[in-house]
Formats: C-alpha cells, sequence, structure tokens
C-alpha cells in the first residue's frame, strides 16, 4: 500500500458514514435557516467543509489513539498504529485540512468564521475526553452538531434559540448511533481502561440508546413544529422513528456485528429526516 492510499485511510476515505452523519445535520440546518431554499453557494461550503473538517478530525484522533488503538482488535492496523504513517504526518494533514476548511469560509460573515474557531477546539480535544469523561459521545455531539449554529450563523448572521435546540436534539442522536458504535469495542475499552458511554450506561445501555432516539426525534418535531413544517416532515419523523425500532431489534442482543451495522444504519435515518424537511419546504 503505497503513502497516497494510507493518508485515504488515515481520513476515511475509505469509510464515509462519518462524513454523512455530520452533513445531515448540517444540511437539515440550511434548509431551515433559509425557509427551504440555501444558497447554492453555502450549500457547497457547507458540504465541502463538512468532509474536509471530518477528515482533519479522523487525523487527529488517530494521532491521539495510537498507542490505545494498538490494543483494540478493530484499530490496530489503523496507519499510525500499524507504524506505516508518522504521527507528525498525521498532524500535517489535519492541519492542513483545517486551513483548507478556514479558507473556504472566508466569504461567509464574521459571526460563522468565530463560530468555525470554536468548531475546530471541540474537533481537535474530542479524542482527548474519553481518558476523563464518562460520556465522551455527549461531547463528540457537540463537536458532529456544530455545523447547525453555524449554518444559522452563515444564512441569518444569528444563532436563534431553535438552531441549539437542534444542536441538544444532535447530541441525543450522537449518543444513540455512537454508544451503538462503542458497543463493538466494549470488551477492548474495558480491558486498557478507555471511558465510552457503552461502558458507563452498562446494562442499561439499549434501554438509553433507544431513550436517546426518542429525545432526538421529540426535540425535531418541536423545532420543525414551530419553524411551521407539517405532513412531508412528519412523515420523515415516522419514517425515522421506525428506523430507530429496527435498530433496537439489531442491538438488543449486544453482538459486535450487529451493532456495528446499526451505527452505519444510521445514515438511512437522517437521510429520512432532512427528506422530510427538504420535501415539506419544495411542495408547499
Amino acid at each position: 500500500m503505497n503513502k497516497l492510499q494510507l493518508y485515504f485511510r488515515l481520513i476515511r476515505l475509505d469509510k464515509p458514514i462519518g462524513t454523512v452523519l455530520l452533513l445531515w445535520p448540517t444540511l437539515i440546518a440550511l434548509w431551515i435557516a433559509s425557509d427551504g431554499v440555501p444558497d447554492w453557494r453555502l450549500l457547497l461550503i457547507f458540504t465541502l467543509g463538512t468532509f474536509l473538517m471530518r477528515s482533519a478530525g479522523c487525523a487527529i484522533n488517530d494521532y491521539a489513539d495510537q498507542d490505545i488503538d494498538k490494543f483494540v482488535k478493530r484499530t490496530a492496523q489503523r496507519p499510525i498504529t500499524s507504524g506505516r504513517i508518522s504521527g507528525k504526518e498525521a498532524v500535517a494533514i489535519a492541519l492542513l485540512l483545517a486551513l483548507l476548511a478556514f479558507l473556504l469560509i472566508q466569504p461567509l460573515n464574521t459571526l460563522t468564521k468565530q463560530m468555525s474557531v470554536a468548531a475546530l477546539i471541540l474537533a481537535g480535544t474530542y479524542p482527548y475526553f474519553k481518558r476523563f469523561f464518562a460520556i465522551p459521545q455527549a461531547y463528540l455531539g457537540i463537536a458532529f452538531g456544530f455545523g447547525i449554529p453555524m449554518a444559522f450563523a452563515a444564512v441569518q448572521n444569528q444563532v436563534p434559540a431553535v438552531a441549539w435546540l437542534l444542536l441538544i436534539g444532535n447530541v441525543f442522536w450522537t449518543l444513540a448511533y455512537d454508544t451503538e458504535y462503542a458497543m463493538v469495542d466494549r470488551d477492548d475499552d474495558l480491558k486498557i481502561g478507555i471511558k465510552t458511554s457503552a461502558i458507563t450506561f452498562g446494562r442499561y445501555d439499549v434501554a438509553i440508546i433507544m431513550l436517546c432516539y426518542l429525545l432526538h426525534l421529540a426535540i425535531l418535531l418541536v423545532c420543525g413544529w414551530q419553524m411551521g413544517l407539517r405532513l412531508w416532515f412528519v412523515a420523515g419523523l415516522v419514517a425515522a422513528a421506525g428506523m430507530a425500532c429496527y435498530h433496537y431489534t439489531l442491538i438488543r442482543n449486544r453482538e459486535r456485528d450487529p451493532c456495528l451495522y446499526a451505527f452505519r444504519h444510521n445514515n438511512w435515518l437522517g437521510g429520512a429526516v432532512f427528506a422530510g424537511v427538504a420535501l415539506d419546504y419544495a411542495l408547499r
């Protein structure tokens, strides 16, 4: 495997699910903030920016976890952990990608630029939270959802209360799907002392995941209804709720492969919510 292929693996070009999970809430926020007609330039900037920041976050995460990943079966062969890429290379790639993302938002207003600094801090510090924070997935939810207030800032030059409420809803969604992901590595994480929600929640993990899905969808319903979204939006939420119930059938026995599949299937859950939002605006 050549260096370019290793760099692609470092920033997870072979695993786009993380980018998609970041993108859905950002697109939902863009649509709501712009009353269903987002500027194509903002759409391009936020889509590319989401990809760049997720890629930078992956590089930093692998740098921070290089001495931990070798003890986890799923991550033992990552480029840094396996010694095929140096830590300095990973940091350089992360900085380059973050710089490109910052250059991308230069045409936007000052508030959006200021918020991008907070987004960068969140992305850069998340990998270290699992060392001491019992539920690092909650912090990840803030980092993964920060495109929401940024989208409102870019469109409206302000961040209204509904944007922060949507961010809270995204924290619950992230808690749900990333706990499913953490359940895959629970045995390894217990051995090496890493803190995750799957460990913290213990035997209540499945119940809390389902509660988080419920809270996520309930908050979305409140926000959407407040913004005038009705039939198609509710249909999207109903479809998402059905998918959440399907996830229960996958995770209830806490088996590794079904839990990983449930995590990945959240792409469709997020897509259903976005489709409901976009259709509701389009078909008015």
